[in-house]
């Protein structure tokens, strides 16, 4: 039933959008066993200038190689992440840092849940899926991927900036 409602109020928001001249598209995906990880991953390969990344539990390796390749292509990438879900051990953060991604970590909540992405502020990947293992292969998750919607990226990078300036830098840990 929910996956149903969700679908009737995509639509809708893909109708709207369409209506106003946006050629928009979107890919949905669950998890587990489902093809979540596979839309977080194109998303972040079609980017041609920019990606921000706001997550709460990053622990990905697919995830954080995708966007170091990125990086290393000459796409401007940053994160920011959830300072406890992030600080204890070494996660993707570190590996990101490491390789000169700038990553800071954001503490001025119980939790910064958020799990977005904005893609050369036309696209938006969202959802509950948490950049980590457990939400491609053990939780029950969600990922949409919404192409050409520009004001909603825009809203999106608006969120961002203001979590990226509360966040403080991680600095290199070799």
């Amino acid at each position: 039933m929910k996956k149903l409602l969700t679908f009737f109020i995509l639509c809708s928001l893909l109708l709207a959008l369409s209506a106003c001249g946006h050629d928009v598209s979107y890919e949905l995906g669950f998890s587990p066993n489902g093809k979540s990880l596979k839309i977080v991953l194109n998303g972040i390969s079609e980017a041609k200038k920019s990606i921000l990344v706001a997550c709460y539990s990053f622990t990905s390796k697919p995830v954080s190689e995708a966007l170091l390749y990125a990086h290393k292509r000459g796409i401007k990438v940053s994160v920011v992440a959830d300072s406890k879900a992030n600080l204890s051990q070494y996660t993707a953060v570190n590996f990101l840092v490491n390789h000169g991604v700038p990553v800071r970590l954001n503490d001025k909540y119980s939790i910064m849940h958020n799990k977005f992405i904005v893609i050369d502020d036309m696209s938006v990947q969202l959802g509950s899926f948490n950049y980590s293992s457990s939400a491609v292969d053990k939780n029950a998750e969600n990922v949409l991927l919404l192409k050409n919607v520009h004001d909603i990226a825009s809203q999106y990078t608006k969120e961002w900036n203001r979590l990226w300036d509360e966040g403080i830098d991680v600095k290199k840990n070799y």
